[in-house]
This record gives C-alpha cells, sequence and structure tokens, in this order.
C-alpha cells in the first residue's frame, strides 16, 4: 500500500491539501493518507497525528511564544516518520516547520515535495538556496515562481492555484445573498474578514469591530457579514464585540461561509492572506489589512523588497488594491478607506476586470497537475 504523509499547518494548507488527497486517491484509490492537517483533509480520509491549529501561529513573536510545544510536535513526528518510512512526504505551505523536517527526510531517503513556494519573492530571498536543498519537488502556485528557482536546479512545477478551479468565473452576488438569507433590500453589504488564526483574531478583532461602527455612523442601513472559521475564533469576536458594547450594531456572525459572504458583499475588508486571493476570485473590492505584534512587524519590514503584502497586488504588480497596514491600520484610517471604495464604481469595475485576467491566469486543474508531480516521485 503506498503511504503518503502531508503536514498542513492552517485553513489554506488544509483546503490545499484536501484537493490534493482527493487527486490522489482517485489515481491511487489505495493509498494512506497521515500525518498533520485540518478538517477538510479528515473528511477526505486523512489521518490526522496532531490537529493543523498546532501550527496555526503566525508572526516572529507569536512563534516565540510557541517554540517549545511546536519543537516538540517536530521531533515526534520526525521519529515516527523516520519509523514508518512512507513513500513520499508532501509539506503544504508552513515552511519554517515543514522546510526542516523535510530536509532530514530526504536526507534519510524519504522523497520530499514542498507545495507552495515560501513568499521568497516578498522577504526572504536568501532561503530560495534552502528550499533547493530541503525538498526533491517543488509545486508553484503562482506563474512568476519557476524562475526564481532557475539557477538551483531544483524542479519547480507550476500548478496554479486550487480556488481559481472551484470558484466560477462569474459570481451570483443575488444568489450568494439568497443562500445568506439577506433582504434583497440590505445595502451596502460589508463582508470583514479578519483571519483564520486564533493570533491573528487578538490583533485584528477590536480594529475590525471599531471600523464597522465608524461605517455604520456613515451607513446606517449597512450589514456587515462576519465570516468565522472556528468556535475558538468567534468566542474571541464575540468577547471583542461586548467589550466594544457593540453587540447591537448589525454585525451577522457567520461559521464559515467565508467565499458566500465575499460573494454576496459590496466591498470587503480582508486580512492580509490568502483571504485576499479568494475575495479577488470571488470579484469581491476590496481594502486588505494587517496587524501584528510590533517585534513581528519590525522583522518582516526589514527582510521585505517589495511594495505590496497582498496577494492581488502582487499579482498585479501594482497597488489595484488599498493596503493599510499596521500603524496605519486604524479604524478610521479602514472606515474612510471603505468608504470611499463602496460608492466608486469605476474603481470596483477596475477592480473586476483585474480579477477576472487573475482568475483565469490560475485556473490550471491545480490538484491533478499537483497529483501527477507527486506520483512521479514514488517507487516504481
Amino acid at each position: 500500500m503506498t503511504r503518503i504523509a502531508i503536514v498542513a499547518g492552517e485553513a489554506s494548507g488544509d483546503l490545499l491539501a484536501a484537493h490534493l488527497i482527493e487527486a490522489l486517491k482517485r489515481r491511487l484509490p489505495s493509498a494512506d493518507f497521515c500525518g498533520i492537517g485540518g478538517p477538510k483533509m479528515q473528511r477526505v480520509g486523512f489521518d490526522a497525528w496532531w490537529p493543523s491549529e498546532t501550527l496555526a501561529v503566525r508572526g516572529y513573536a507569536e512563534v516565540l511564544r510557541h517554540y517549545r510545544e511546536i519543537t516538540r510536535v517536530r521531533r515526534q513526528l520526525l521519529s515516527r516518520l523516520l519509523d514508518e518510512k512512507p513513500d513520499v512526504f508532501i509539506g503544504v505551505d508552513a515552511p519554517d516547520f515543514n522546510l526542516w523536517l523535510e530536509r532530514k527526510l530526504k536526507s534519510a531517503g524519504i522523497r520530499t515535495v514542498h507545495y507552495v513556494s515560501p513568499s521568497v519573492w516578498a522577504w526572504r530571498g536568501g532561503r530560495v538556496g534552502k528550499i533547493a536543498r530541503s525538498c526533491d519537488r517543488l509545486l508553484a502556485l503562482f506563474p512568476f515562481e519557476p524562475p526564481l528557482y532557475e539557477k538551483t536546479g531544483l524542479d519547480v512545477t507550476y500548478v496554479g492555484h486550487p480556488l481559481a478551479d472551484v470558484l466560477p468565473l462569474e459570481v451570483n452576488r443575488s444568489a450568494a445573498r439568497d443562500r445568506l438569507n439577506l433582504s434583497p433590500a440590505s445595502s451596502p453589504i460589508f463582508a470583514l474578514l479578519p483571519g483564520s488564526r486564533q493570533s491573528e483574531l487578538q490583533y485584528m478583532a477590536e480594529t475590525f469591530i471599531r471600523t464597522a461602527v465608524l461605517l455604520h455612523e456613515q451607513h446606517p442601513d449597512a450589514l456587515f457579514l462576519v465570516p468565522l472559521v472556528s468556535r475558538e475564533t468567534r468566542d474571541i469576536f464575540e468577547t471583542a464585540l461586548w467589550k466594544l458594547e457593540a453587540q447591537a450594531r448589525p454585525i451577522k456572525l457567520l461559521f464559515g461561509h467565508a467565499q458566500d459572504a465575499l460573494a454576496a458583499a459590496d466591498v470587503a475588508l480582508v486580512a492580509s492572506g490568502t483571504a485576499t486571493l479568494e475575495a479577488a476570485l470571488l470579484k469581491a473590492p476590496m481594502v486588505i489589512t494587517y496587524r501584528m505584534s510590533s517585534l513581528s512587524w519590525q522583522l518582516m519590514k526589514r527582510m521585505r523588497y517589495q511594495p505590496w503584502v497582498g496577494l492581488p497586488n502582487i499579482l498585479a504588480g501594482r497597488f489595484l488594491v488599498p493596503e493599510l497596514l499596521q500603524n496605519d491600520a486604524t479604524p478610521e484610517k479602514l472606515a474612510e478607506a471603505l468608504h470611499a471604495l463602496v460608492d466608486d464604481v469605476a474603481r470596483k469595475a477596475e477592480m473586476e476586470v483585474a480579477f477576472h485576467d487573475m482568475h483565469r491566469l490560475l485556473r490550471q486543474n491545480t490538484a491533478e497537475k499537483a497529483a501527477a508531480a507527486v506520483i512521479s516521485l514514488l517507487p516504481a
């Protein structure tokens, strides 16, 4: 029986890995999948030795606080993988965790794949050589990534992004509003996506709520949709609502349903990350924001060597979407940017045209391409 080990450390990795597992199962029906994964992976038959939430920590200061626990899990996982010797190991994103693991496994003769190029195009470009030494193959989501590795000799396959395959090119906003039981007269509708990790909510929840309060003063008929991915993140957001005495505002919390919220919205406020790409593929005009600890921000600023942070801007090669980060991510500035965008028909149309171009570029039948690349490394 073919045994494939996978580590996916957060919600976006869980989605990528789940699609890949389904594609691999179509070609290898008896294959066994194990390692660290989330609920989507488990629903398609993955054996999670640890949940993906174990690794869902972002920012250098936050990682330092959880360093001992994460290191202990990685050592235990390495020991088990060396003992069981899977046919191939796939590290899905989470480069600080997975590249070390891949290097150890590769040196022990286990074939390794890294799925999702680390953001060497945004910061820490010096890692290109380390990545090449750690894995046998890299699966790249974006077309500008393979050329970055040409000098290393690493086998890099551009596979596109699975969200571009799953999401329709044309978005039906009325249908999305119907699915969420929203009144057709509700206008404007703002989608607020403060992040998928608990650590993100700790920094972002109050800022998003204060922004909604300011927008509600300008748009008394507005509705705010807040999709949250877990009970833990919902608890953090609800606690912030009560603390700020904002629970009476028209803020509708959703358990999941991020895609419906983005499809239904006139404008979205999105924490930087994969959700910004999701918003672009759903043609949602947006403002991108992010806050983290001051220490993490200072460290990341020093390693950053291009002006954009949000994926839609990186793909566009320009500031297509407004970015308000760290000290600029104040409720006042965010509300002002969203207020300006919601009534700017020309700006929203410009974004939509660019988002359609991105969607077509990234639609590559990703899961099947990735599965073929993995299978090519399996023993004959």
